[in-house]
């Protein structure tokens, strides 16, 4: 719920100056925290309840899915319910361990530089009845990854580039790509398999699949059920039914856990009240401020040094995320393929940061050109507060910022290509996930010059993108490490902000262990009654 403009402004003004939080206030904000737990509880129980039993699981998430089309299962909102759920992959991922594990593909090798084949599973029918074979695989990659549906896992995984695919018979799959990609078994872990009678002329908001369960009720706007795949090829999942609700505040959700309404809350924020239901873990989400270099004054490196410079990123991490989160240097984080330790995050030099405005200023840079902050809502827990400490930082380095917090469809628009005209200079507050654990998620649409993500990059730093992106084992980790390094040196397109931790409210009565993939990617089957 919005507040008045004075409000905003006194709570913005309140967290500024090295982040001291007066004894007065913390008493203010836990009595507020309270009242807003109790109201909470009170909407909860007058809403539409939802409608779990001994039977069904109950989860509540920030968002309402825009659409369960498979091919945009990248997308956050879109993936968390239907990934391994609804439809599966060829290849699933292990997201702790990295490694890559047979679901609709029983088996795969290279069988030459840029060519890969798989074998299909036996035995599998999609939801309406009909058998799965290698054929619904082809259709499904060329739907994806060759058509002109404009999938977001086309730019995220595959960068635009086609695939020669072929169902060689009924079990076999063959998929060649242009040049030689080592990991392309991984990438195709992205592709939701669907039956061949799925449509092409556009993007389906039901769609059918082989996974555990199928789609039983969408209520738009109230409520999402899944019920049970009774034809399902695997071990059947504990639930009967899955029901999804959707509330956009925190300790709505976190109330709806401790007061018995939910089972699973996702995506709360340490203060949002689940209390000892609360479980915190690594979710691979790197946040940043993406900087447009194309205007003035973002165009002047010395600008784009001093936007790093100038963001009290440890402050940052301390004060409002509670310190779950460390701050960043780059965007690949610990634990995925390319990361490289040796980048530190840039300290926090404010003095430094007004030199570097003030130098480009004396050589006829408009610094005093008003640079556009763009947020989004729910982006991560306390996105605005942090998006008003981020503007009054710059403020403070000599910048003129403008903050324009705006909802995902919009935050779309500047995201992804083709970005909004005419917008000017722009810094884009981001957060990015890299689930798939190889730094090519993040590098090729994010700093290549023409990534689907990226507003900067060189001709010669896409060729070192492109020669990384060919290696393998510890010459691949050697490639990444290099580039990143180059990156934060010669182009500086992001001021890295924290690599984040999230928390996750669990009802005592399901078992469930949390994981970096969790709030993308919550496989149900992994959900247990606890006992």
């Amino acid at each position: 719920m919005s507040q008045p403009s004075q409000s905003r402004a006194t709570r913005r003004n309140r967290m500024i100056g090295r982040f001291r939080v007066a004894r007065r206030r913390t008493a203010v904000a836990a009595l507020a925290a309270g009242f807003a737990v109790l109201v909470s509880s009170c909407t909860v129980a007058n809403s539409d309840s939802l409608g779990g039993s001994g039977s069904g699981l109950r989860i509540v998430l920030p968002e309402e899915p825009p659409t369960l089309e498979p091919c945009e299962s990248s997308l956050t909102s879109t993936g968390v319910v239907v990934r391994s759920n609804i439809t599966q992959p060829l290849i699933e991922r292990d997201p702790k361990s990295g490694d890559l594990s047979p679901l609709l593909s029983t088996g795969w090798k290279r069988t030459s530089d840029t060519r890969w084949t798989f074998t299909m599973r036996e035995g599998v029918r999609f939801q309406d009845g009909t058998a799965f074979n290698a054929r619904d695989a082809a259709y499904s990659i060329e739907r994806a990854v060759n058509s002109d549906l404009g999938c977001n896992v086309d730019g995220y995984v595959f960068g635009e580039d086609p695939l020669d695919v072929e169902a060689v018979d009924e079990r076999t799959l063959t998929v060649e790509s242009k040049e030689p990609d080592p990991i392309l078994p991984l990438r195709l872990s992205f592709v939701e398999i669907v039956p061949t009678s799925t449509g092409t002329a556009k993007k389906v908001r039901q769609p059918v699949g082989t996974g555990p369960y199928e789609i039983g009720r969408w209520d738009t706007g109230l409520k999402l059920r899944l019920d049970r795949n009774k034809r399902y090829w695997g071990k059947a999942p504990s639930y009967e039914n899955v029901t999804y609700q959707w509330r956009a505040e925190g300790t709505v959700r976190a109330a709806m856990v401790t007061s018995d309404e939910a089972d699973v809350a996702l995506k709360l924020g340490p203060l949002d009240g689940a209390g000892d239901r609360g479980v915190n873990h690594p979710n691979n989400e790197t946040t940043a401020l993406r900087l447009t270099g194309e205007e003035p004054p973002l165009d002047d490196p010395r600008v784009r040094q001093a936007v790093n410079y100038a963001l009290d990123k440890r402050g940052i991490v301390k004060s409002l995320f509670s310190g779950l989160g460390k701050p960043a240097g780059q965007l690949v984080p610990s634990g995925v393929l390319g990361h490289n330790p040796s980048i530190k995050p840039w300290p926090h030099d404010l003095k430094k940061a007004r030199a570097l405005v003030k130098a480009a200023k004396a050589d006829g840079v408009p610094t005093g050109k008003q640079i556009l902050m763009v947020g989004r809502h729910e982006l991560f827990p306390r996105v605005s507060e942090t998006a008003e400490v981020l503007q009054e930082q710059l403020t403070q380095a000599g910048l003129n910022i403008k903050l324009k917090m705006v909802d995902e469809s919009a935050h779309l628009e500047y995201q992804l290509r083709p970005f909004v005209p005419d917008a000017g200079p722009v810094a884009l507050l981001i957060q990015h996930g890299n689930q798939a654990g190889d730094a090519a998620f993040t590098v090729d649409q994010y700093m290549t010059s023409k990534g689907a993500q990226s507003v900067m990059g060189t001709k010669g730093f896409d060729k070192v993108i492109e020669e990384a992106g060919r290696k393998s084992g510890k010459q691949r980790q050697k490639a990444y490490e290099e580039l990143l390094k180059q990156q934060n040196g010669d182009i500086t397109q992001f001021a890295h902000i924290a690599h984040m931790r999230g928390v996750v409210a669990l009802s005592p009565n399901v078992s469930y262990r949390p994981n970096s993939a969790t709030n993308d990617e919550l496989r149900l089957a992994d959900i247990r009654p606890a006992g």
